[in-house]
């Protein structure tokens, strides 16, 4: 099994955090949302996982190209860089990779996070793994048939089709089958919104009689810009709480500060006089200092004093000092 996953774009929702880092490396509840994706994803799967392929722009650097292949070789796989340097869509992102576009394989797109506990259907020739939506026609679709198969895929449909939506990950019985069909939508130039899309390859796929089934995920969580990112940390502390995983470093160092869980802490974080929690991350290195921080997320080394926060993000090697309650600051930025 492999896992193809498209992140060369940085975030643009999501910026000042995304100017120096890309979006898929923000860490959420502690861990990266690629790392945290594709652990998610294996853990589904539940077989041992070949290879990951990783296809960013060239511009995100070789820091990040070996931080992506560490996370593969922590889930004992080959981890593969592939750039694509120029924004032309899903379809053409998936090309980029097509070298290792063989045998069966899951695509995932890394600004999205997951919880799901379901048996792969692996007879079919695809998984479209989607979630039940209150509001169906702000999302892609799936249709399906009295056979529970995907007969069609309708972008934010007018009209009722179904409240299953796409989530951005599939699973293929044999992943060249898709590759081939792309390389005819980029040969005979199929372009949708300007771009080339997985979607006209599935169609075509779906033309030839390929079964497709839904696999529907308990929760989908996104991060796509700051109040969501947010937001989702929130949630990912909350299920690895109940989860019973240890989320609050033992060397943190408390002097008069209380941490109400869930929250993640990590190592070297300094708490003085402060309260923390629930549902906050604080990366290595932090410095709070008469301060209350709930419903947050502050990445490594940053210091925070005579703060009162509530949904805030705090980017890496910053320093906050006042009174705003919710704010969105990037790396290296100093409010004082």
């Amino acid at each position: 099994m492999k896992i193809i996953v498209p992140m060369a774009g940085r975030g643009s929702r999501l910026r000042p955090h995304t100017l120096t880092i890309p979006k898929p490396l923000i860490p959420v509840a502690g861990k990266p949302i690629v790392h945290r994706l594709v652990e998610d994803i294996a853990g589904v799967l539940n077989q041992d996982i070949e290879e990951i392929a990783f296809i960013i722009h060239e511009s995100f650097g070789k820091k990040v190209e070996e931080d992506l292949i560490a996370i593969a070789e922590k889930l004992g796989s080959k981890g593969t860089i592939y750039y694509q340097n120029e924004a032309l869509g899903t379809g053409h992102a998936i090309m980029c990779a097509k070298d290792s576009l063989s045998g069966p394989a899951v695509i995932a797109y890394a600004d999205t996070l997951i919880r799901a506990d379901f048996d792969l259907d692996q007879n079919a020739d695809s998984v479209i793994w989607v979630k039940k939506v209150e509001q169906p026609e702000a999302f892609g679709v799936v249709n399906l048939n009295e056979a529970n198969q995907i007969i069609e895929l309708v972008e934010k449909p007018k009209e009722f089709v179904s409240d299953l939506a796409v989530i951005g990950i599939y699973y293929f019985k044999d992943v060249a089958v898709l590759k081939n069909e792309l390389q005819l939508v980029l040969d005979n130039n199929i372009v949708n919104g300007g771009e080339y899309q997985i979607n006209d390859g599935i169609k075509q796929m779906m033309a030839k009689g390929m079964v497709f089934v839904p696999g529907e995920v308990a929760e989908w969580m996104d991060c796509g810009n700051k109040d969501v990112t947010v937001e989702t940390n929130s949630r990912m502390l909350g299920f690895l709480h109940n989860d019973g995983e240890h989320l609050v470093d033992y060397d943190v160092k408390l002097e008069n500060s209380t941490i109400i869980p869930p929250c993640y802490i990590g190592k070297d974080v300094v708490l003085i006089n402060a309260t923390v929690g629930p549902n906050v991350s604080l990366g290595d290195g932090c410095h709070v200092v008469n301060s209350s921080i709930k419903n947050s997320l502050v990445q490594t080394h940053s210091h925070i004093k005579n703060a009162n926060l509530d949904n805030a993000m705090i980017g890496n090697h910053a320093s906050f000092d006042g009174n705003f309650t919710s704010i969105s600051i990037g790396d290296y930025s100093v409010l004082e």
